[in-house]
């Protein structure tokens, strides 16, 4: 059960209408008429950007279910406020709310390009692909003002590092040349994530996310730069966009998508019961069938966390959905994995009055 919303708050362009506590708190919030029947003193709500001097900014990661095994987030909270967002939880981890307070009060780390130079230049590092955006977006709206992702990857072109990226924020056209660089290097590919075609159905799941055509010309405008793109169709929600599947890859590919990848969706933690107030305020007529439809692939529950099927749901209508993607991927000529990122040429950029080398 959700708390109430704030009936002084005018939320424009908002996934979440409530602001639940997160799992770790010990309280949670509830509204009470004092009696004094004063005027509401309304206020639009608009996000909050605050920085934080982290130590390290490098993740490890050791789970079996992704394929990268170090990462980099330049900003806590995502604006783009997309309802079914599988971090929404984490946000509970700094005493936040997952619903509203993820999408409005968002966290920078400007000092991140200074830290992953030190961290990549320490003796011993092993060189691997760092992945950016695996949980919140490093192109949401805040990139543009902050250019925490740019001065990240001027980091990594300068030492010849390899890196992914999953966005769907239209900045990162911003960073063409540097990512056109890395791509003649092939040292970087790039994932954008198409939900759906439908332009009104985004708007409501993805609100300040760009639109559906404007994803496609961002996987047009990589592409004919050099970059390897794979489209993302993430996450396939039943009856709502499952039904999309094939249109999306179809007009990925023609935008330029070199490869594909699916995941249905993922409801952990505070995530289901925002996800199910979302569906009864915008599909009313269609929630219990969808929720229905999400726990015939998740074992009878909103969510599965365990490893191995969490990515991939499980059950026949799962596999019908994965044999859908598998056949129209072959159909539409897609490459079935994306080509290896180089490391080779990692190395410290040269510096003023260094040695030049005789070969």
């Amino acid at each position: 059960m959700l708390p109430p919303r704030d009936p002084d708050e005018v939320l424009k362009a908002r996934g979440a209408a409530h602001r639940p506590a997160g799992r770790f708190e010990p309280y949670q919030p509830v509204r009470e008429d004092d009696g004094w029947d004063s005027p509401p003193d309304e206020h639009l709500l608009r996000t909050e950007v605050t920085t934080e001097q982290p130590r390290r900014i490098i993740t490890r990661n050791q789970s079996p279910d992704v394929p990268f095994d170090r990462s980099v987030n330049p900003y806590r909270g995502c604006e783009h406020g997309c309802i079914y967002c599988f971090a929404r939880p984490s946000h509970a981890y700094l005493g936040l709310s997952p619903g509203l307070d993820f999408e409005t009060r968002i966290t920078a780390k400007p000092d991140a390009a200074r830290l992953l130079e030190a961290e990549i230049g320490r003796p011993g590092y092993a060189v691997g692909p760092i992945a950016f955006g695996t949980n919140t977006d490093p192109y949401q709206p805040a990139e543009a003002r902050f250019g925490i992702m740019r001065s990240c990857l001027q980091v990594l072109h300068d030492w010849n590092h390899p890196v992914s990226i999953v966005t769907r924020g239209r900045t990162i056209l911003r960073d063409l040349d540097l990512i056109g660089a890395m791509a003649v290097r092939q040292q970087v590919f790039v994932g954008v994530s198409v939900t759906t075609l439908d332009a009104k159905l985004a708007r409501q799941m993805e609100p300040r996310a760009p639109a559906p055509a404007t994803r496609l010309a961002m996987i047009r405008g990589l592409a004919e730069a050099g970059v390897s793109v794979r489209v993302m169709v993430a996450p396939i929600i039943p009856v709502l966009t499952a039904h999309e599947v094939e249109s999306i890859l179809t007009a990925a590919r023609e935008a330029g998508a070199a490869t594909a990848s699916m995941i249905p969706i993922r409801l952990p933690h505070e995530v289901a019961p925002l996800f199910r107030d979302w569906l009864q305020r915008h599909h009313p007529g269609k929630a219990d069938h969808v929720m229905a439809r999400i726990q015939a692939i998740r074992g009878g529950r909103d969510n599965d966390p365990r490893f191995g099927t969490r990515m991939k749901g499980e059950g026949i209508e799962a596999e019908l959905l994965h044999q859908r993607f598998r056949l129209a991927r072959k159909r539409l000529g897609y490459a079935t994995e994306s080509p290896p990122l180089d490391a080779s040429r990692f190395a410290p950029p040269p510096r003023s009055g260094d040695q030049l080398s005789l070969f």
